[in-house]
């Protein structure tokens, strides 16, 4: 079997301009390579109302256990000006020694290793005992609502059976080896409208000015101090993101002011706990200020953490022996889809360097995408020892 080359197919997966959540083929492309593999493949087409379809592909190697998976996403953002670009973001190029193109860093170079990985290990170890899988996601930097998450919904009715996944998101800040994730925050954002009354600003008496409520609330809001973080998580913590009156005169008070604001917060707390205690807030201040209040909350994923196996400390060794770097154990960082897979699978986020993820010129370190593919290929040798 002929062994893939990551930086090739990294270059590849670039050229194709799969912005959320156009798929723009990138997928297919994707399933072809890993069928000459010997995998078997679904491309898993999902559609919500008022949503555009979103391809996601699942393979697997084997029907025995365990069965390791790799997952990650094909999606990515916009380039932004193309002019500020010393490359065309879809056109790969090699400069000073790194790979630059949109995706490069997060995180299409990272599925490149994955595969180049797989191939190494199956030249190897052809009748080995277990499965390996992939979870590709194209909906990860939109909404999430058509990607992982219902494949994971999929896997489940199927009764699909993950005893371990490696999730390849840019999880170092500087260096390669320095962070593997094995949790994440929760995140819950919040859309709160105060009611008012309407009125002439020379007669306050006939009106509810619905500002001097927001503000009451969101200053009650900024002072709560939620914990003071734990042993595997940093303190929760909430900013206000939003406050918009859509007033164009001076001289009325406003019936309506909005907010919005977002809590990251750790697992001593969930989504349901937030909820009641800040609608107790905006109760008793509206209560007070005469107003009423509408919220809406959107829960992007619950606070998780991986407890720590042999598998975990695997992955941790074999980070240091290829880096010389013994990588921290983290939890910090925004959401990624390993909150969906946490449902089904224990789970780990390793990948690239994210200094440059999202922005113009992103790029990846061949040197570091090499090791990367060193490290992922000796995780699947010591794992189905």
């Amino acid at each position: 079997m002929q062994k893939i080359n990551e930086l090739q197919l990294a270059k590849e997966l670039i050229r194709f301009p799969s912005i959320t959540p156009t798929d723009a083929g990138v997928m297919r492309f994707l399933e072809k390579k890993l069928k000459k593999l010997g995998f078997r493949t679904k491309i898993l087409e999902f559609r919500e109302k008022k949503s555009k379809p979103v391809k996601n592909l699942y393979a697997r190697l084997g029907n025995k256990t365990p069965n390791f998976c790799f997952a990650g996403h094909l999606d990515i953002v916009p380039p932004g000006n193309i002019k500020d670009w010393t490359v065309n973001p879809f056109r790969p190029s090699i400069k000073a020694g790194h790979l630059i193109g949109r995706g490069a860093n997060d995180m299409k170079s990272s599925i490149a290793a994955f595969v180049s990985a797989v191939s190494i290990f199956l030249n190897n170890n052809k009748n080995f005992k277990g499965s390996i899988s992939f979870l590709i996601t194209g909906d990860e930097e939109g909404d999430a609502i058509n990607g992982t998450k219902k494949v994971v919904e999929y896997l489940k009715k199927k009764k699909e059976k993950i005893n371990f996944c490696l999730v390849g998101e840019p999880t170092n800040p500087n260096k390669l080896g320095e962070m593997i994730k094995i949790g994440r925050r929760g995140s819950l954002t919040g859309k709160l409208t105060i009611l008012g009354i309407q009125g002439h600003v020379a007669y306050p008496h006939r009106a509810n000015n619905p500002s001097t409520t927001l503000i009451k609330i969101l200053s009650k809001l900024k002072n709560i101090r939620f914990d003071k973080g734990t042993k595997n998580f940093q303190p929760s913590n909430l900013e206000v993101t939003k406050i918009n009156i859509n007033n164009n005169a001076d001289n009325v008070i406003p019936g309506q002011a909005e907010a919005t604001f977002n809590i990251r917060y750790n697992d001593r707390h969930s989504s349901s706990s937030l909820k009641k205690k800040l609608n107790k807030i905006f109760y008793k201040i509206s209560k007070k200020n005469k107003s009423k209040f509408k919220i809406q909350y959107r829960v992007s994923g619950e606070a998780f953490l991986t407890k720590q196996n042999t598998t975990t400390f695997m992955i941790q060794n074999i980070v240091k022996k290829i880096t010389k770097i013994k990588p921290k154990l983290s939890t910090t960082g925004g959401t990624s889809d390993a909150r969906f897979i946490k449902s089904i699978s224990p789970c780990l986020e390793f990948g690239l360097v994210g200094k440059t993820m999202h922005k113009v010129d992103e790029a990846v370190s061949l040197n570091d995408l090499k090791k990367l593919t060193k490290i992922y290929s000796l995780i699947l040798d010591k794992y189905f020892l």
